[in-house]
Formats: C-alpha cells, sequence, structure tokens
C-alpha cells in the first residue's frame, strides 16, 4: 500500500528565489550562563552539549498551531539558527566559519514539565523537546548580508510583553566553535540547521498567546497558539 510522506520544510532566504531545505535540526543547550542558571544548572564550559529535533516537526513563522497535549507547563525558548551551506568534518573554526550560509530566528518550544520529568530520572528529552510544531524558523539572511555581532539584541513578547532580552554576546560557546565542536561528530552538510540556545527568561504560554521574536538586523518571528485540538 503506498503512503504519501509530507514533502521536508522550506526556509524562505531573503532576496532569493530558491529556499532553504531543511534536513537535521541541532540543538546547543544551555548556552546562556542566565539561563542555565533560571534552570538549576552550572554551564558546561569543557564543551558544549546537544539535543535534536525532527525536521518534520518544524513549522514556519506566522504559523497558528494548537496547544500541544500531555504538558501543562509550555515555554518559549527563542533562539538564533544557523543554516549550514557546504560539507564540513572536524572543522577548524575558520573553516566552520566558511561554512555559515545564513542565519534566522527560531523558536525552540518547551514541554517543561515532560522535560524535567525525564530528566530527573536520566531519560531522554524527546517527549519535552522534540514535540509537533516544536520547532519554529524564521526567514533567514544570508551570511553574507549578516553577523551574529556581540551587541545584536535578541527579544521575545509574548502578547506584546517583554519576556526574553539579551544579546549575543552572552553566547557562552560562539557560532564557530558550536560548528567546529559538532563537526568533530557528525559529517556536516547542507539541510543542517544549529539552534544556538535560549538567553534568560523562558516562561509558559497558553492558548491563544501570540508570540513574537527579534535578532537585530534579521526577519522576525511569530507564532500563535490555538485551543488544544
Amino acid at each position: 500500500m503506498p503512503f504519501s510522506l509530507p514533502k521536508p520544510l522550506e526556509i524562505p532566504v531573503e532576496g532569493l528565489s530558491t529556499p532553504y531545505p531543511l534536513g537535521r535540526v541541532f540543538c546547543v543547550g544551555r548556552n546562556y550562563a542566565a539561563h542555565a542558571a533560571e534552570m538549576g544548572h552550572e554551564v558546561d564550559r569543557e564543551a558544549p552539549f546537544y539535543f535534536t529535533k525532527s525536521a518534520a516537526n518544524a513549522v514556519l513563522s506566522g504559523a497558528t498551531v494548537p496547544f500541544p497535549p500531555g504538558t501543562d507547563n509550555f515555554h518559549h525558548e527563542m533562539e538564533l539558527a544557523v543554516a549550514i551551506g557546504k560539507p564540513v568534518f572536524r572543522a577548524s573554526r575558520v573553516e566552520a566559519a566558511d561554512a555559515v550560509y545564513a542565519y534566522g530566528c527560531a523558536l525552540d518550544m518547551t514541554r517543561r514539565d515532560l522535560q524535567i520529568k525525564e530528566r530527573n530520572k536520566q531519560r531522554p528529552w524527546d517527549l519535552g523537546k522534540d514535540l509537533e510544531n516544536g520547532a519554529v524558523f524564521g526567514p533567514l539572511t544570508s551570511a553574507a548580508d549578516w553577523s551574529p555581532d556581540d551587541d545584536k539584541r535578541i527579544v521575545l513578547s509574548v502578547n506584546g510583553d517583554v519576556r526574553q532580552d539579551a544579546t549575543l554576546h552572552e553566547l557562552i560557546w560562539k557560532i564557530d566553535e558550536i560548528i567546529s565542536h559538532l563537526s568533530g561528530y557528525y559529517h556536516l552538510r547542507p539541510g543542517d540547521l544549529i539552534m544556538t540556545g535560549t538567553p534568560a527568561g523562558v516562561g509558559p504560554v497558553q492558548a491563544g498567546d501570540r508570540l513574537e521574536g527579534t535578532i537585530d538586523g534579521l526577519q522576525p518571528i511569530s507564532l500563535t497558539l490555538s485551543a488544544a485540538e
């Protein structure tokens, strides 16, 4: 019996007619010290650590999605996303920086209660992190047209109220360091997208909320939550 699978998500790229096809999604954990502290952890400064999200669970900015099942504590996490544009493996920091194709705003939506429950049992975070509609991506901007300078602000508002407000200076592991380290474990390739972590101020959202995020110089991102299905 034949089955019809959904097409891979394609993320618009500013100024280009060809979108960026989403393949794998890697996420950096606890990459802002203040966020790690608010979650009750110290930063591991020996090396970054990662979790993944499924590309099939991703949506584009502007979507209206249902409040997810199985949670009473659904959180927003605003992030800078980095799209890989060439194959790299065991890359130096210089090679890693050269592999960046584009940047964009992203949301890592999280069933926090399930994440914490599984973490406390030393189990994987999948139920908390890899949920349907749990990765949201805004339009990308070419690396030739934008750079992740330390003074760029990253901001997330819920219904117009600012929840997260930081600068990229607070990133513990910088973009080239992340790509260089991750490429020691994966053959990174076009289609791979890295979510680089969230600043402090994460918190719960409810059905009916509208989320809006910005990073200076990038296209903004938005998400609306409807009632649970």
